[in-house]
C-alpha cells in the first residue's frame, strides 16, 4: 500500500509561488487569490488509475490519469496543457507540456507532502500535512 492511499493533505507553507505564478503569465490579481488560499489536496489509486484532487475556497480541480500515458489538462489558472505523470517510488512527477511547460514533483510521506514546482527558472515549493 502506497505512503498516500487514504491521506488527504493541507497546505502549511508555500515559498516562491507568486514568482512561479510569475513565470506562468498569472496576472497580480489571481496571483494574489492564489497565495491566499491552502489548499487541501489527495492522490486515489483505482485499479491503474488515479485521481489528483486539489480542493480549496476558491476552486476545486481533479484530473484523472494513469501512469506514462498523456492526457489533456486545464490547470487552475486556465492554461491547456498535455500532461504524463509517472512515478518514482513516493514521487509522483507531474510534467506539463505547453507554451510554458511545468514540472511539479510530490513527494508523500506518512505524513506530509512536499511539492516543488518549476517554470523555467522560477521554483516554488510547497508544504503539506497530513489531515
Amino acid at each position: 500500500m502506497a505512503v498516500f492511499e487514504g491521506k488527504k493533505y493541507k497546505m502549511e507553507k508555500s515559498e516562491g509561488f507568486d514568482d512561479y505564478m510569475k513565470a506562468l503569465g498569472v496576472g497580480m490579481v489571481l496571483r494574489k487569490l492564489g497565495n491566499s488560499i491552502s489548499p487541501t489536496v489527495e492522490l486515489v489509486k483505482n485499479g491503474d488509475e488515479y485521481t489528483f484532487n486539489t480542493l480549496s475556497t476558491f476552486k476545486n480541480t481533479t484530473i484523472k490519469f494513469k501512469l506514462g500515458e498523456e492526457f489533456d489538462e486545464e490547470t487552475v489558472d486556465g492554461r491547456m496543457v498535455k500532461s504524463v505523470c509517472t512515478l518514482e517510488g513516493n514521487k509522483l512527477i507531474h510534467e506539463q507540456k505547453g507554451e510554458k511547460p511545468t514540472t511539479i514533483v510530490r513527494e508523500f510521506t506518512a505524513t506530509d507532502l512536499t511539492a516543488t514546482m518549476t517554470a523555467g527558472n522560477a521554483k516554488c515549493v510547497r508544504y503539506y500535512k497530513v489531515v
